[in-house]
């Protein structure tokens, strides 16, 4: 099944601010949430796509590639929400605290604190990672798993833990305050375990006083076909590790290398194709290279410099995947800057031929031609 439009699964325009779009999440998130619905699947899973929706609009860079690329270019099947990974741990993990600025968090309060999960421990999260990744026009064409080597922090072998004496293992601090409404309960991630319900007890030697250690590791990712130079896939839990908790995200961004031939021009693929001038009046047949090899065209007799020809559907495709580009050839008839006697003279006796004089009207302008190239 689809997906559901963002903005439409938050009731905001696109235009809408990132405080407009905080709010209606606040507003979707109290309306859907679990504890407010027992056993309510449909508002649990209303619940899921407004987070969801909230993870991808409230992020600038992820927002921008939502706007270019539809769903696609916030999944690629590089893991993350956008990717379908979603669950209760990782809402309430990312986004617990966006209730904590309305004021007494009113939210907590009814719904039993920290995200309303009824004293859910919160899991720690590792930091991110980010490295660049350097692909070529054919892997961005064809798309390509790519095995990534890289150092993360790791939970070293031999680490031992303990249930947090500050929260008892819950992983959230209570505190009842008095206000005009009553006394009011709020909850907080417990600032011993960071919320994780469990202090380290045992560090191994080599580990750090977190008890990580750096560590080499080697991960496949599957890079979508029409990716773009600064787009950032996210490899959810492939970042580093964090004791008791989850580990964070590699953040892959896509760096295109240039290619000696082939040039990339949004979707489509242009290519400089050189003809002399005798190929050019008798027409000929010539092998130009594509991301998928050699191609055959036919030059025909008469062919003008600057002529563009199409290969349609020989471009690269749109990362969501509604259409490919063509890959479009610009004729450039090649004039000699020097020529011998021998030739010289055979040049002399065309001067005067009529087939040799210029013709303004018989070759369309730049502009119309560019107008066929378009609306062809």
């Amino acid at each position: 099944m689809a997906k559901k439009d963002y903005y439409e699964v938050l009731g905001v325009a696109k235009s809408a601010t990132p405080e407009e779009i905080k709010k209606a999440y606040r507003k979707k998130a109290i309306q859907f949430h679990p504890d407010k619905n027992p056993d309510d699947k449909a508002a649990e899973e209303k619940f899921k796509e407004a987070a969801e929706a909230y993870e991808v609009l409230s992020n600038s860079e992820k927002k921008q590639r939502y706007d270019q690329f539809g769903h696609a270019g916030v999944d690629g099947g590089a893991g993350g929400f956008g990717g379908g990974g979603m669950n209760m741990d990782d809402i309430f993990s990312h986004f617990g605290d966006i209730f904590g600025d309305m004021g007494g968090s009113p939210f907590e309060s009814f719904f039993g604190g920290g995200g309303g999960r009824g004293g859910r421990a919160r899991q720690a999260v590792g930091s991110n990672i980010r490295i660049k990744l350097k692909l070529t026009i054919q892997e961005i064409t064809n798309g390509v798993e790519k095995k990534i080597k890289y150092k993360k922090k790791v939970v070293a072998k031999g680490v031992t833990f303990e249930t947090c004496g500050t929260c008892k293992g819950k992983g959230q601090v209570t505190r009842v305050q008095s206000t005009f409404l009553g006394q009011m309960q709020t909850s907080s991630p417990c600032p011993t375990c960071s919320g994780s319900g469990k202090k380290i007890k045992n560090i191994p030697h080599g580990a750090d006083g977190m008890g990580l250690t750096m560590e080499e590791v080697t991960t496949s990712i599957n890079i979508p076909a029409g990716v773009a130079d600064g787009m950032q896939l996210n490899v959810q839990g492939k970042g580093n590790e964090t004791p008791g908790g989850i580990a964070g995200d590699l953040m892959v961004l896509i760096e295109e290398v240039a290619d000696k031939q082939l040039q990339r021009d949004g979707n489509n693929i242009i290519y400089n194709l050189h003809i002399s001038f005798p190929q050019a009046a008798l027409g000929t047949e010539v092998e130009v290279p594509t991301v998928s090899g050699k191609a055959k065209i036919k030059i025909e007799a008469g062919t003008q410099s600057g002529k563009v020809l199409r290969l349609r559907g020989k471009g690269i495709p749109e990362v969501n995947g509604y259409r490919t580009g063509d890959q479009l050839i610009y004729v450039n008839v090649f004039t000699p800057k020097k020529v011998n006697s021998d030739e010289k003279k055979l040049l002399k006796e065309l001067l005067n031929s009529e087939n040799f004089a210029p013709d303004p009207n018989s070759e369309k302008g730049f502009f119309d031609k560019m107008k066929d190239f378009f609306h062809g």
